[in-house]
């Protein structure tokens, strides 16, 4: 049996590159290479982005834009919504260090680094170029999709017992233990009322009262009572 102990040991100070052992790879990472390379996906990216880079001996040198958008591709292929997990995924994946062309002693591009390209190219240039790989992909069949239409009504709900608002009026009313029930009850009454007064000499017909103001008011006589009786208590 295999026991930690035998396996401890201290690392070779070199080691030679056939004795690296190699991952099977990423077939959908190969195949994705492969179609940029056909339709020369570097060279096309290089002029879009020439105009944000000026000739000068100052700084260090910058990411390649090649390079930049394979990086948020990988994004968005792996699902990952943050440049911070980006830069994890190239430098600890063999198979992503080999679709963005670094050896094994070269060090992946910083989340810094794709952050501060990602501000230096305009938005319009983002979408020319992914414009352009998913049209290629979508020819070669190595991706597909469909599209999925929505229909749906945002409504207000409006669940809160403590407050009534009629909406013509949208005068609140507060259900407040302190206030009386007689308060409450003519608050209510003055809402049942109809928006058009009746005629002249016409009495006033108990059926103007809606069945919804007619339950509010039921509701408001239960709760004035049951606050009546506790404070008896």
């Amino acid at each position: 049996m295999g026991t930690r102990r035998r396996r401890e040991r201290q690392q070779g100070l070199w080691i030679a590159t056939s004795d690296v052992v190699e991952t099977p790879g990423n077939a959908f990472y190969d195949r994705l290479n492969q179609i940029l390379d056909e339709h020369h996906f570097d060279e096309r990216v290089e002029r879009m982005c020439r105009k944000f880079y000026r000739k000068s001996s100052y700084g260090r040198p910058s990411i390649a834009p090649g390079i930049y958008f394979r990086s948020l591709l990988i994004g968005y292929f792996e699902g990952l919504d943050s440049e911070r997990g980006i830069a994890w995924r190239m430098a600890d994946s063999l198979s992503l260090r080999k679709f963005l062309g670094y050896a094994l002693d070269e060090t992946t591009p910083d989340h810094s680094t794709i952050s501060r390209t990602r501000r230096l190219y305009w938005l319009e240039t983002h979408k020319a170029v992914f414009r352009w790989v998913l049209k290629v992909l979508s020819e070669d069949g190595l991706i597909g999709g469909r599209t999925i239409s929505i229909d749906a009504t945002t409504l207000e709900a409006n669940a809160a017992l403590k407050s009534i608002v009629r909406r013509d009026m949208a005068v609140p009313i507060a259900m407040s233990p302190s206030v009386s029930a007689s308060s409450n009850l003519g608050a209510l009454s003055s809402l049942c009322r109809p928006s058009r007064s009746p005629a002249f000499g016409q009495a006033f017909a108990p059926s103007a009262i809606s069945p919804w103001w007619a339950s509010c008011c039921s509701m408001a006589c239960v709760r004035a009572r049951s606050c009546r009786s506790n404070s008896r208590i």
